[in-house]
């Protein structure tokens, strides 16, 4: 690690001025960490990158991801070869009348699938697109309902994968007692103010009080004006989610992607919360299902399945490229020091505010989430007791944080998720997302002033 200094905020710095530039990801964070890499390896960077590359790739978390979305792409896939998910769009139309009545139902679907935000980003986005469409509803905006129930539904609903890490981090740093850490999380969820403020914002913002703004407003009035709803430079995603159709002569049925849908929360809860044991079960099941009814056969399903994992490469690719910079600046200390930075501003009145601000942008900067939460939660605990602030307050004020990151930055996992599963780059869906995001964040700034000092 090198000596803390300002200059170990430069390599999140170009990912930041170059994304914004040229508007593409993976060259963003592969550039921003080389730099990295050579101010750690000087002469040494290519082995510096090729060890980091590695050990990136076989990280148990980084396997995860892969898999996970990999295949959720899968599942997805097997449901729009069946012909599942149009048998769902054709149902919901029965009840959709209007641009705002398909939002409103896309924001409720995505407070069902709690389990897990990539769940959430991924089959709703998936199953809305097509009738999101009928009505010129900007990708962008399907994309902003999608993302906002996602990581902050699952955060704040504590029958999910949010609870059962973050549960285990609180027992882990002697927050909560063994056996207590879901406890103690469900204490912290009332302060969890990010994730309330971005959820319900939401349903004002379909209903028009609060009226699309900056980058979202060109993108609905494109798609308000022009009946283009995939923005221009998306057309490659596009083409990706639809490089699977439905097959020919197969009559579809809704059943089918209610009970993928169904069984695939289902599976996720009885395994205790893994994702990924549900996925296989799902995923297997459905397989099992369509050859055994003769929808598709063999050869045809698990050509579907290597399919749907082939139209998760290019978000992978953003994900690992994420997960290197991370890596990068953990090296570097970038943490830490802003940490202690800002450590002689703080009061126990002012803890939350300050740390919400701080995380919420050490988070955006870097693209993660859980990670940032793992490395900060120790440092939060000790300035907690230390100032004796808080500790209930002070967590609610750390996941909103984790939130804010997952929800915000342009290459966090849900992002870049959201925005494939809803048909736009990462960067469209985040430039026309950030301004509610915003929102939601100053409404949580000044909620954690008034508690803190009230």
């Amino acid at each position: 690690m090198l000596e803390p200094g300002a200059t170990v905020l430069l390599p999140s710095l170009i990912v930041l001025i170059l994304a914004i530039v040229s508007r593409r990801p993976i060259e963003s964070l592969v550039v921003g960490s080389l730099v990295g890499l050579g101010m750690l390896h000087g002469t040494g960077l290519v082995s510096g990158f090729a060890d980091t590359s590695l050990r990136v790739m076989m990280d148990e978390t980084v396997a995860w991801v892969i898999l996970v979305c990999g295949f959720m792409g899968s599942l997805i896939a097997v449901l729009i070869r069946t012909g599942a998910t149009r048998a769902f769009t054709d149902t919901m139309t029965r009840f959709v009348k209007s641009r705002t009545s398909a939002l409103y139902l896309t924001w409720f679907l995505g407070l069902t699938m709690f389990v897990d935000d990539y769940l959430n980003s991924l089959a709703v986005g998936s199953a809305m697109r097509n009738l999101t469409d009928k009505y010129r509803v900007s990708r962008e905006m399907l994309s902003y309902v999608v993302d906002s129930t996602a990581a902050p539904v699952s955060v704040i609903i504590p029958l999910s994968t949010w609870a059962v890490f973050f549960g285990g981090l609180l027992v882990a740093n002697g927050v909560a007692a063994e056996g207590e850490g879901i406890r103690t999380y469900i204490s912290a969820i009332p302060y969890m103010l990010y994730a309330w403020a971005a959820v319900l914002l939401v349903p004002f913002t379909i209903g028009g009080f609060v009226p699309a703004i900056g980058a979202m407003k060109k993108a609905e009035r494109r798609a308000a004006e022009t009946g283009q709803t995939v923005p221009p430079g998306a057309e490659h995603i596009e083409q990706a989610n639809q490089s699977v159709s439905p097959k020919e002569g197969v009559t579809p049925h809704v059943s089918v992607f209610a009970l993928a849908m169904l069984s695939l929360i289902a599976f996720t809860l009885y395994f205790e919360l893994d994702f990924l044991k549900g996925i296989y079960v799902s995923l297997g099941a459905t397989c099992v299902y369509v050859i055994a009814s003769r929808t598709l056969d063999m050869h045809d399903t698990f050509d579907t399945v290597i399919d749907g994992f082939k139209t998760m490469i290019e978000p992978l690719g953003v994900l690992v490229a994420a997960f290197i910079l991370k890596d990068v600046n953990d090296a570097l200390g970038m943490t830490p020091y802003v940490i202690d930075a800002i450590q002689p501003y703080m009061t126990a009145e002012s803890l939350p505010a300050i740390i919400f601000v701080t995380m919420a942008l050490i988070s955006f900067a870097t693209g993660s989430n859980w990670g940032v939460f793992v490395i900060v939660l120790p440092i939060v605990v000790t300035l907690a007791n230390n100032l004796q602030a808080d500790m209930t307050l002070t967590i609610g004020a750390t996941l909103s944080a984790s939130t804010f990151g997952s929800h915000a930055c342009f290459y966090s996992d849900a992002t870049v998720l959201t925005a494939q599963a809803s048909g736009c780059t990462p960067f469209q869906h985040a430039i026309t997302q950030i301004p509610y995001a915003l929102i939601a964040a100053a409404i949580s700034i000044i909620g954690y002033l008034l508690l803190g000092y009230l």
